[in-house]
Parts: structure tokens; sequence; C-alpha cells
């Protein structure tokens, strides 16, 4: 994945875009970058490897050279950024996020006459936000080469520029696949992916992107340079997974839906008489806690916290490389609570089952630490394909996930004709990929959530949310 946040003052504002880019370090774990435009003496950057330290160790060294009104910084699961582009458009610096799945093609059909070229990263691939530059610089203004960007992309493009006049200008995704959110205080404004991350620096909410719409933020005010588009596809996932509790989206706060889908998952458990038999309803830490409170409450099954997470050392098990050393990492920060455990029934509610990579390991830390009885939830539905949208997980392939790989072990190739079957607990085939799930794991019980249900929770129009990866629709 990914974020960034921006601001535009009177004052200085690189301490903003230091601690606003900071609390957007939920959603990544590759790279930071933080850029600042000072009138007299221009643009300062600088880009570090975060993915054995944290965000602000790595950036705080940075604070004493950084100085001016403007500034941009991002979280990166990506490519290094943001990127300073000089081009006939004048010189600016620029942070994406999103995915360019079309970028070999875009290359071949734009660049491929002698006099363009692009620095390759290590990897050999091009850096997606510079070829988003590069598309960007084929319009004769900003606001037209956006717009041609993110027509020309297969995939998503939200994205920051900050301009060599101290100006920056913002773009949401052009089906606003994630939120732009500007923030307001006495001397300026900010823009920002998650809001929370301004309300703690004294900003105040005064205005949300629409889909595809393109503004100019100065110190004084901001101003639409494109109007929103009337098509949406948030991304659902905002609210499931990855966004964090304190935010809001189209309106909607993250925890609050989390506490209403667990309530929602209970409820038609109640009312399907499945609810199971269990002494009591904990959260997968950290993201499945608020589902579980909500599943706990409705179900009045107590709720309890029978292991904690260890963070001190390891923030997120996902962040070394190697997935080897990952799955030992989540191993060693899970710390039971052996009385809570011993003997007990017990049930998980997870945010999400994406590849099942850790599930085993977590039911067997169970088992050893003398649980009698261990039944798993999902607080949204099988996840049948990989996200084409977004960057957010580390999957190659469908056969990656989970579910996909449980239908084709089942039925092979004929198996993937049925997903829409597989999803749905109520039918046969549904049922199968339960009990062969819950066989592989040792669970005792299986259950997602409905996507009516998950829709139910988010609350907002239907057609609005994007839910390609559980529906496989556009």
């Amino acid at each position: 994945m990914g974020g960034f946040f921006g601001a535009v003052s009177q004052r200085d504002v690189s301490l903003d875009i230091f601690f606003g880019v900071d609390y957007h370090s939920h959603l990544g774990t590759r790279r930071g970058g933080m850029i600042i435009h000072d009138a007299k003496d221009g643009f300062q950057r600088q880009i570090h490897s975060i993915e054995n330290t944290p965000f602000r160790t790595k950036f705080e060294k940075d604070l004493s050279s950084f100085h001016g009104c403007a500034g941009i910084g991002c979280i990166s699961d990506t490519d290094p950024q943001p990127l300073l582009v000089r081009s006939h458009l004048g010189l600016y610096a620029i942070t994406t996020v999103g995915i360019i799945n079309n970028a070999e093609e875009l290359v071949e059909r734009y660049f491929s006459d002698h006099g363009h070229q692009f620095m390759a990263m290590s990897s050999g691939k091009i850096n997606s936000t510079e070829l988003a530059a590069a598309l960007i610089n084929q319009k004769d203004n900003l606001v037209d080469g956006i717009l041609h960007a993110q027509e020309a992309i297969d995939g998503s493009l939200t994205l920051l520029i900050l301009t060599d006049k101290g100006e920056i200008i913002a773009a949401r995704d052009r089906m606003g696949r994630l939120p732009v959110l500007i923030g307001k205080n006495d001397l300026g404004y900010c823009v920002s992916f998650e809001s929370f991350a301004y309300h703690k620096l004294g900003y105040e909410d005064v205005y949300e992107l629409g889909p595809r719409e393109i503004l100019r933020i100065t110190a004084q005010r901001y101003e639409v340079l494109s109007p929103p588009g009337e098509e949406m596809k948030i991304c659902a996932f905002l609210w499931t997974y990855y966004g964090y509790p304190n935010s809001n989206y189209e309106g909607i706060n993250v925890e609050v839906m989390r506490y209403k889908n667990g309530t929602i998952m209970a409820r038609d458990e109640k009312k399907r008489n499945i609810l199971p038999n269990v002494d009591s309803v904990a959260g997968v830490p950290d993201s499945g806690i608020p589902h579980a409170i909500g599943y706990a409450n409705e179900s009045g099954i107590p709720f309890a916290r029978p292991f904690i997470k260890y963070t001190p050392t390891w923030p997120r098990s996902f962040m070394p490389a190697n997935q080897e050393v990952r799955n030992q990492v989540a191993k060693m920060k899970q710390i039971p609570v052996p009385e809570l455990i011993q003997g007990k029934k017990l049930l998980f509610v997870d945010d999400s089952i994406v590849r099942g990579t850790q599930l085993r390991e977590t039911v067997e830390f169970l088992y050893e630490s003398g649980a009698q009885e261990v039944h798993m939830r999902s607080a949204c539905p099988p996840i049948m394909y990989s996200c084409k949208y977004l960057n957010f997980s580390r999957g190659n392939s469908d056969m990656d996930l989970l579910a996909r790989r449980t239908i084709q072990e089942l039925e092979g190739d004929e198996g993937q004709k049925y997903l829409e079957e597989y999803a749905d607990a109520g039918t046969q085939r549904g049922q199968c990929m339960l009990k062969t799930i819950c066989d592989k794991f040792g669970f005792d019980s299986l259950g997602y959530q409905s996507l009516d249900g998950l829709l139910e929770a988010i609350g907002i129009d239907r057609d609005k949310v994007c839910t390609y990866c559980w529906s496989g629709k556009e």
C-alpha cells in the first residue's frame, strides 16, 4: 500500500510533514520520503529504507536540514519517492499511491522511440511514480497531464505534486479507490490519506476530494482545478483492515464500522442458529479486535484477550522481507495468557484470511497452550481475487490466496468456475470449502462474513464500494 501527507502554510511545515507522514507508517514497510520547499533555497529531499527501522528513527536526523513553508512526504511499499522532476511543466516533486498494471505497455506505447529513458530499479522494473510523471509531462499543464495519466493507467493513481511555487496539487484516483482529505488551521492547509494524522497536528476537517477530483492547495485556500466524477469505487478494505481506527472515509469511521461488522456477523449466526458454544470471543491482534468486540456484544459471549501481541521489538509481523523470518517473528510475538486458554473453548475473529500463512501456527500455538477448542471467524468474505487496483498484498497469484488454493485442491480447474458458489456458506460447495480449511488448520468451526453483511456495516451506497477481491466484479 502506501500513504502520503502534505502541508502548505505561512510558517515552516517540516515538523508537520515529519509527524504527518509518520502517522501513515501502518500503510507500508519499505520506504519513506520527505521533500520540503523553501521560497529562497528551493527543494530539500530525503528518501530512506524503513524495512528494518521505523520512519521517525530514519528521518529525525534530517529534520535540522529541512526548512520551508510547503512540503509533501510519503510511506511507500513499492518505489523510492517522492521524486523531483524537471520538465516543460517546471520543476516539481511528486508522490503517488496506487498500482500500474500496464507499465510495460505504456512504456512501449508512449516512450519506445529514441530520446526516452527510465532509470530502472535494482529489480529491473520501472519506478511507477516516474512513469506517472512521464505521462503527466505529455500534456501542456499539470491538470490535463494528471487526467491523461489516470486514464492511461490500468490500476489506480492517487497523487500529490509540490510545485516550485510552493503549491500542492492533490488528485484522487479517477474511481476514488483511496481517500484524500483536506485539513485547515489558522496558518494554512494540509492534505492527507488518514484524517487522524492532521487532527493530532491541530488541523480540522474541511474537505474530502471526490473521485477524479483535482485541487490546488496554498496557505490561503484550496480551489478545485478539475471537478469530481460521478462514479466511485472506494476500497472496502480501508474499513476492514488497513485503515487506522481513528480515521473516517466518506464520513464513516473505521472503528465504528468494525464494531458494527462484528455485530452483524453474530446477528446473522444467531438467525441461522450456528453460534458456537464457547467460553470467550477474542480478536486476532490488532485489527481483528474491534470486529470481535462487536461479535461478543451481540452474541452475549464474554470478550477476552487469550494472547497478547508483543510489539515493542517488531511492530508488524510482515516487516522482514523473508517469509520464514516473518513467520518466526509472528510466532515470537504471540504471548499467551494461560489462565484464559487452558481448558477453554475459544472463538477468534480476524480482520481477514488472505493467504493463511500464519493460521496454522496460531492454532497450534493455542492448542499447545491448552485450548480445548478453537473456532475462527473472518470479518470479510473469502478473498477470491488478488487486488489489481492497490498494492496492499505481497501475493503474486490468485493461487496464493487460501480460498482459491483450497478450491483447486477440491475440484481442480473445474472448481474455479464456481467461485461465487464457494463464497456462499449456504451452498454445498461453500460448506465443503469451510470443512476443508477447518480440517487443514485444526479449527473446530470457521465462518466468513457475508458480502451483504460487510456492505451493511460500511453503510454507504454499495455501488460506490470496490469489492473486486471478493466478487471479481469491476
